[in-house]
């Protein structure tokens, strides 16, 4: 089984404030062109993406520098929706993170730098969040000093609660790329 932990990407998607609107515009239509194409327009973060080191960290690698080994792994998924403000290290277990793609549910909540940097010294290959956000300045560079790939705007993380999977969110392999929009899927 396989679950969708993707945004769709349409005019209509929300942006991160201050980002550039996402457009899909028709470049050719089959009755008038012989085929269909749309041209789009959207930054690296637009809806379901990582985030690559150099986001954050000067000189950092860039989406297409990091080993693609880096977006696939198994996962596991943490739900701390009960809670209110940063998401801090009480309500996170304490142990079984090592190499593994690290999910949080957190309804919209942005994790503090104290997890940040506990899930960094547990050794985690990835981390990633339905907020739009993981976090501040602070804990996106936490996690990309340490060439740790953020995933924003995940999508159904609620359906794997408890479950093994596999995680795989392959990015455009975009030159110089600070991040890239992602199909984001966990496979059961």
């Amino acid at each position: 089984m396989i679950v969708d932990l993707s945004l769709p990407l349409g005019e209509e998607t929300e942006v991160y404030p201050g980002d550039p609107p996402i457009s899909v515009k028709p470049w050719a239509l089959i009755w008038r062109d012989g085929y269909y194409m749309n041209v789009l327009k959207l930054g690296e973060h637009a809806g379901t993406h990582v985030d690559a080191p150099a986001h954050f960290i000067p000189n950092g690698k860039t989406v297409d520098e990091l080993p693609l080994e880096r977006f696939i792994g198994r996962g596991v998924v943490i739900d701390v929706r009960g809670g209110d403000g940063e998401v801090k290290l009480d309500e996170i277990p304490d142990s079984g993170y090592y190499d593994r793609v690290v999910l949080i549910l957190t309804g919209g909540r942005e994790l503090s730098a104290e997890v940040a940097l506990f899930l960094v010294a547990e050794g985690i290959k990835a981390v990633g969040t339905d907020a739009m956000s993981i976090g501040s300045d602070a804990v996106h560079t936490i996690f990309l000093s340490e060439e740790v790939p953020i995933f924003e705007n995940l999508r159904n993380l609620e359906e794997l609660r408890g479950k093994e999977f596999t995680f795989i969110a392959l990015p455009l392999k975009i030159k110089g790329g600070s991040g890239s929009p992602v199909r984001a899927v966990a496979v059961l």
